[in-house]
Formats: structure tokens, C-alpha cells, sequence
């Protein structure tokens, strides 16, 4: 596709793409001035350099690889425009390089950004700050004059914490401690990204009074990296590129619960903490009596509390955080949840949802919709046709719907072939980023799918007739991921039913009849 016509001429014709997520979230930290020394996305040789020491061609130390993948017919454009998923154009980027790498084959562009437009996708932008913004704020307030006096001087230094979670009494207490042991300004830098970011801002605007005074809170869109590899090392340059982050804001110090080297600020350790029960409050373990010292609530039980619908204690959190952490994770009899069915044609799993849907309206207590594989080809995907880069569509676009349902309390039962274990993962992941996903696979053999073929397909495709048949000329890929295996051959409809309704009760999200 082209830009939009509003663009000036010089640019109006050239081709226009959307990044993904964490590359719309590095163009706008670049534009920024965030990630600094970087003015665009990198090339083949810094990225093979990043990765293998964490440095750039130039040496300048920096953790992790930012790149720009693309379809591979732009790969011979000279311009680009980037634009967010609103279709609003934010930048150019004017190509140096394009690359294939060499690990995932995914074709790239490196080059520097021309800015066009602040980003506005995502939320609280009206709390995001560029770093040149907080200097000039900060110069203005040292340069108004009191009415008798000098201008006070600035606290030589500023301490970040930049957290994906809410501060609960534990950490506001040591933010405080190692605040006033270096005298320090508080930085609270919300790292957007992740799967609640508006409960993550709103839980730390909520305890911005037991802040240190002065304290600011300033979102900044940094999701964590699915790069693949080891997840020590993927969390390790998470906490270098924060420091970094941190340090473009003017930050000293960071913030941490334990040492990492090779940050670009200090980092600070606070000294360990915890509930004084004889006295009921936080405060340094060393000045606790050891049989005082009430055991920490461990994010499993938080958890567990929450799935229950069971009020979060007061002295572990407070109550405006409380608050975010049940909007965030609702109890499950109230949570949206997505189960979804995939087997052969055939193999009895539309059936099966039927029942199900019918099963839950019985019982009342969800909002039900029933996302069969027929009717949504009809209704959702009319004019798809069944060739893999079309059935992956058409399962995505099923896991759109989903997950939009399960993001609003609802209850999505889905009953597609979804033969493909990667496009089933990637439904997994939508749903899951607002709700609860259940997988069913649905194990029906392919010689009795066969003999209830009541329309002729396995028939027509063991003739040719039909290519790409599913079983027959295409791939089936087993789910090793299934939260219930289901063969109908071998028990009823009502009775694979009832299997599917245990796994719900069990688990939660529906009360035993």
C-alpha cells in the first residue's frame, strides 16, 4: 500500500508499512530520543554484534537487537513510511540496508528515521515524556526565582524504578528507604507492553501519595522481547536495555532487586524487607524479631486469591492497587474464557461445542457464543478459499473474535479444523493476553471421520477433487498442548460434553450444577 494523501508530495507515493508491536515500540522510544545513541533500526553487522557481545560496530555497549522486519517486496525500496496500526504515518525510514537474517529468515530494513508526527497509539499518552521534555521542565522550575534567595540546586541524584508490575507496600517502603539514603528524586518508569498496562499505570497513579514528594511517573512503551534462546539471558539485557532507558531520563541510579553488571547506571540493591507482625508493618528484616516476621504472600497465592474472588489483604498492598489487581484478573467464574475445539472434519468437535454452548446456557451465569468452523466461514471468512495461507486466516480471524469476547467477560466456543499447531499458538496468545484460553483436541481417528463423512468430502479429496483436504492431502499437526483429549468414537455427544464441563468446573471459571 502507498501513504496517505495528506503526507507532502515528496512523500505521498512511497510504500507504507506497520510494524509490529515491539517495533512500533522502538521507533517511538527512538524518535524519542530514548534509545539514544540509535537513530534508526540496525543493520545486519550491529545486530550480529549486539547479539554476540552487546556492543555495537562502534563499541558503544547496548543490549539488545533493534530491527525493522518487513514483507520481502519491500526490501528494494529506498523509502518507507512506518506508520502505527491506525494506519497514521509517524516516520520515514531511509533504507541503508536490507537484510535477511539469518536465524528466522525474516527479511529486514535498517536505516535512519525521519520523524513525521508524535506517536499516539497506545495509552497514556498524556503522562509520556520525551527525555528533552523532562530537562527543559526541570531547567524552567531551576530558573524561576524565589522570592528570596538563590534558586535551590537540583538533588544531585535520581533514582529510577521501572517495573512491568504494581509497587505493593513492600517495595514502596524500600523505594523510600534508599530514596532518602541518597537523596535522591524518584523516577517510576511503567514499562507498557504487557497484558494490562492501563491497570499497571492506574495501580501506580493510585499509590502516587506514598511515593517520595516529588516523585514522577512517566509510561514508557517497552514490551518484553520474545527474541527465543535462553530466558536468562532474554531477562539480563531486559534489565540493561531499562537501565539504559533510565539513564536517557536523567536517571543516576536504578532501582533492583538484585546486581547486574554492566548497567548503564548504577544499580542499588535495597536491604531486604518484611511484614513485622507484632507491630503490623514493613520495615527492614534486620529490626524484626525472627518469630515476627510474617511469612510474604507469594505471587501463587495472590493469584489463587484472586481467582476466588477473595479480597487481597491490606497489609500486603494497598487498597487502590487491590483495586487494579481484580480489574486485571477477575475471579474466573467472571473472567472471559475461550475454549477452543480442533480436530478433523469429522471428528465430532462441532457437535461437541454445540453441546457445550447449550450445557452453559442451561446453567446460566456466562454470555455464550458459539464460533463454529461452517457458519464462520460463511458469516466471518466468505470468499477465503482453503489453501493454508487462507484456513490460517480465516483461524485468525476466529481468534480475533475470541479473544475480543473473552477481553469482555464473555465465554467463546470455537470449533474450526485449525489444523496448524504455530497459528493455533498465535490464537493461544491472543486470548490469553485478555483472559483464559482452553485447548480440546477433539482425537477422533481419520477411518471413522471418514465413515461419517455425511458430504462426500474425504471421498472427493481421496479423488482429487478437493486439494488441500485436511487428513488427506494435507497435514494434521496433533496438538502437544491440549487441555482435554477428546475420541468420540469411542464415548457420546452428551458424554464428551460432560468431559469438557468437568474440565471447566475443575478448573474454575463454572459452578458445579
Amino acid at each position: 500500500m502507498t501513504a496517505e494523501p495528506g503526507l507532502p508530495d515528496t512523500l505521498r507515493d512511497l510504500p507504507a508499512w506497520t510494524p509490529g508491536p515491539v517495533e512500533l515500540a522502538d521507533l517511538e522510544l527512538v524518535l524519542a530520543g530514548v534509545y539514544r545513541p540509535l537513530t534508526g533500526f540496525l543493520g545486519s553487522y550491529d545486530t550480529a554484534m549486539v547479539i554476540a557481545g552487546g556492543r555495537l560496530a562502534d563499541g558503544t555497549p547496548w543490549p539488545v537487537p533493534v530491527t525493522l522486519s518487513v514483507p520481502k517486496e519491500l526490501t528494494d525500496q529506498e523509502r518507507v513510511v512506518l506508520q502505527d496500526p491506525e494506519g497514521v504515518p509517524v516516520a520515514v525510514l531511509r533504507v541503508e540496508e536490507a537484510w535477511q537474517d539469518p536465524t528466522s529468515r525474516d527479511w529486514r530494513l535498517a536505516g535512519p528515521l525521519e520523524a513525521l508526527r508524535a506517536p499516539a497509539h497506545g495509552p497514556f499518552h498524556g503522562l509520556r515524556r520525551r527525555p528533552d521534555e523532562l530537562e527543559a521542565a526541570e531547567g524552567n522550575a531551576l530558573t524561576a526565582s524565589p522570592e528570596e534567595g538563590r534558586p535551590p540546586a537540583p538533588p544531585a541524584n535520581k533514582l529510577a524504578v521501572a517495573v512491568r508490575d504494581p509497587l505493593h507496600r513492600k517495595q514502596l517502603g524500600q523505594l523510600r528507604q534508599v530514596a532518602e539514603r541518597l537523596g535522591a528524586e524518584v523516577l517510576v518508569l511503567p514499562l507498557l507492553g504487557g497484558e494490562h498496562d492501563e491497570s499497571l499505570v492506574r495501580a501506580l497513579l493510585g499509590v502516587r501519595k506514598e511515593l517520595p514528594d516529588g516523585a514522577q511517573i512517566i509510561p514508557v512503551p517497552l514490551p518484553v522481547r520474545g527474541d527465543g534462546g535462553d530466558a536468562a539471558v532474554q531477562e539480563e539485557r531486559d534489565v540493561l536495555l531499562r537501565a539504559h532507558v533510565a539513564a536517557a531520563y536523567g536517571a543516576t541510579h536504578l532501582l533492583l532487586e538484585h546486581e547486574v553488571e554492566g548497567t548503564a547506571i548504577p544499580v542499588v540493591v535495597p536491604e531486604p524487607w518484611a511484614y513485622d507482625a507484632d507491630v503490623e508493618v514493613w520495615r527492614p528484616v534486620a529490626r524484626i524479631e525472627p518469630d515476627h516476621v510474617q511469612a510474604e504472600l507469594t505471587q501463587e497465592r495472590l493469584n489463587e486469591l484472586l481467582d476466588a474472588g477473595e479480597p487481597v489483604p491490606d497489609w500486603f498492598t494497598p487498597p487502590a492497587v487491590a483495586a487494579e489487581l481484580a480489574l486485571a484478573r477477575p475471579p474466573k467464574l467472571s473472567r472471559g474464557i475461550t475454549v477452543f475445539f480442533t480436530g478433523l472434519s469429522g471428528s465430532g468437535k462441532s457437535t461437541v461445542a454445540r453441546g457445550l454452548a447449550d450445557a452453559l446456557v442451561e446453567r446460566g451465569g456466562r454470555t455464550v457464543t458459539l464460533l463454529d468452523g461452517d457458519v464462520v466461514r460463511r458469516m466471518l471468512s466468505s470468499g477465503l478459499t482453503f489453501s493454508r495461507a487462507d484456513r490460517d486466516l480465516n483461524i485468525r480471524r476466529i481468534g480475533f473474535v475470541a479473544a475480543e469476547i473473552t477481553r469482555h467477560g464473555g465465554t467463546a466456543i470455537c470449533a474450526p479444523i485449525a489444523p496448524y499447531a504455530a497459528t493455533r499458538a498465535e490464537v493461544r496468545r491472543m486470548v490469553s493476553a485478555v483472559g483464559d484460553f482452553i485447548l480440546v483436541h477433539v482425537a477422533t481417528p481419520l477411518e471413522e471421520c471418514e465413515r461419517r463423512d455425511r458430504k462426500g468430502l474425504y471421498a472427493k479429496a481421496r479423488a482429487g477433487v478437493i486439494p488441500e483436504f485436511t487428513g488427506i492431502s494435507d497435514p494434521y499437526e496433533d496438538p502437544d498442548d491440549a487441555d482435554l483429549t477428546l475420541d468420540t468414537s469411542r464415548m457420546t455427544p452428551d458424554e464428551a460434553v460432560a468431559k469438557v464441563l468437568d474440565l471447566l468446573v475443575d478448573g474454575g471459571w463454572v459452578r458445579s450444577a
